[in-house]
């Protein structure tokens, strides 16, 4: 698999890295064995970067992974870049709770969950909007880096406007920002910025919640412990999580086009392997962490990094799919 400098950190990652939300509960039901199967079959496929927080189901996800690294153990755990989140656990979920105390004693769970004295890289998960503008947090965050117990910080995102307020601290290494072939507001706003400062880009939520593998109808039901059940009005979390903020029956027949145009490529690749191949390919992208909650869907999302580039005539068709039936309700928000 293609590898790309991982920001100012120095490390390399694969294009196409795992991310963990799944393992967590708020995607159904993952049984640990299949979680394990799961991370196994995307090491295995070339995965170098795998993304999860602390609040996925309370800490759960972070402990499989940490299990995992464990089971393989030697150069090939080494060579595996994890990346975790905290913020989420403060209650209430306020910018006062964004302290130097606080960042210490979720990271020691953290470290403890994935086996770790140092994590790779943290990132703060969402927070209130004025922590992004706030010295302490910074200086809270380098104080970790000098104590060994991160190696390095990022931020994950909702809105453009608070990944460009992040880039304007130094030592930010990453931005992790919800963008796909339906949410291309980043892409000329916080990318350009991003790639100048050498600063790493993850993409997340790159198949829109899975609209984009095309294989969902109008019908399709969803657990009650999903959150494209429970947040589908944003009545749990911000609504650009899930679906990428498009109305489902337009994320629908979006999806249903970008089968149809993944079909007409040559070697037919599916649609989610499209959607993957096509934020590989911007500029700025150092890796997209697609979930999988099946060792057969890793295998299938790593092998997108093998797609050729997207022709100019698929990419116009594309940004078609992008105007009909998500920008009339993304393309002034977030």
């Amino acid at each position: 698999m293609e590898k790309r400098v991982f920001g100012p950190t120095g490390r390399m990652v694969g294009v196409v890295g795992q991310g963990c939300w799944q393992f967590g509960g708020d995607w159904g039901d993952v049984p640990d064995t299949q979680a394990m199967d799961v991370l196994a079959a995307a090491v295995q496929s070339g995965v170098t970067l795998i993304d999860t927080a602390d609040v996925y189901g309370d800490g759960h996800s972070e402990q499989l992974v940490g299990r995992f690294l464990a089971s393989i153990g030697g150069p090939e755990a080494n060579a595996v870049t994890v990346i975790t989140k905290m913020g989420r656990r403060a209650d209430p979920h306020v910018a006062s709770a964004y302290t130097y105390q606080n960042f210490r004693a979720w990271l020691d769970r953290s470290r403890k969950n994935l086996g770790m004295d140092t994590i790779p890289l943290v990132q703060l998960h969402c927070p209130p909007s004025p922590v992004y503008s706030d010295p302490a947090v910074y200086e809270a965050l380098d104080r970790l880096v000098d104590e060994k117990v991160i190696a390095a910080y990022g931020v994950s995102v909702e809105r453009v406007d608070e990944a460009l307020t992040a880039l304007e601290h130094p030592n930010v290494a990453s931005i992790q920002i919800i963008c796909n072939i339906l949410r291309r507001k980043p892409l000329t706003t916080v990318l350009p910025v991003a790639q100048a400062k050498g600063v790493a880009i993850i993409a997340r939520v790159p198949l829109a919640s899975g609209l984009l593998t095309g294989k969902f109808a109008p019908s399709t039901i969803f657990s009650e412990h999903d959150h494209r059940t429970y947040n589908r009005h944003g009545e749990a979390f911000d609504i650009g999580e899930t679906f990428s903020g498009v109305p489902f029956d337009q994320g629908v027949l979006a999806g249903r086009e970008v089968a149809r145009i993944a079909a007409s490529i040559e070697g037919h690749p599916s649609a989610a392997q499209v959607a993957l191949r096509w934020l590989i390919d911007q500029p700025g992208v150092t890796a997209v962490i697609p979930g999988a909650s099946r060792p057969e869907q890793a295998r299938a999302n790593a092998a997108a990094a093998d797609l050729a580039p997207l022709s100019a005539a698929v990419l116009a068709e594309l940004e078609a799919v992008y105007d009909s039936y998500a920008a009339p309700y993304v393309a002034d928000k977030w």
